[in-house]
């Protein structure tokens, strides 16, 4: 399928120059929440395999006896889980409106000593290209590390 036709169009009539964009009315990503099966296995691969730091955990204030707990991404963002104990949720999948994959990105440097950790550790990932790998989290959530700096993709968008 071919959409390039469709891709200009939508380029044309909406996409400015950036500088010609007006500023965001956002200040940023506060958090992104995802859903954990098991605390200390989510701490396990994002604070020890991934080297994210565990920034806070307390209990969710809609859920008695659910945890809210926070990763350090860098930049003042942080990657929130929910563990939701009783709820019987399903494994995760890919729906509309729902969270394909996340992107963090990590200097160079970062992201090649966490990809030698991802081959110890046994976790598979697609090697996209030279910048960016693919894989699941604990919970089947798709995670992308990323060496392009923030504000820029494959060396040739710049967001």
């Amino acid at each position: 399928m071919d959409r390039t036709a469709e891709w200009e169009d939508l380029r044309r009539r909406h996409l400015l120059p950036k500088s010609e964009r007006p500023e965001s009315s956002a200040r940023g990503v506060h958090h992104v929440a995802l859903i954990s099966s098991d605390v200390q296995r989510t701490i396990d691969f994002y604070q020890g395999l991934l080297e994210f730091p565990l920034s806070e955990l307390f209990e969710n204030r809609d859920y008695q006896g659910s945890t809210h707990f926070f990763f350090d991404i860098g930049g003042g963002n942080q990657l929130a889980f929910f563990d939701l104990p009783g709820l019987d949720l399903g494994d995760y999948a890919e729906v509309s409106g729902g969270l394909h994959h996340l992107a963090i990105s990590v200097e160079p440097e970062r992201w090649a000593h966490l990809k030698a950790k991802l081959d110890d550790a046994g976790v598979e990932y697609a090697h996209v290209d030279g910048s960016s790998i693919y894989f699941r989290g604990p919970d089947g959530e798709r995670v992308e590390l990323i060496s392009d700096p923030l504000g820029e993709m494959y060396g040739k968008f710049h967001l």
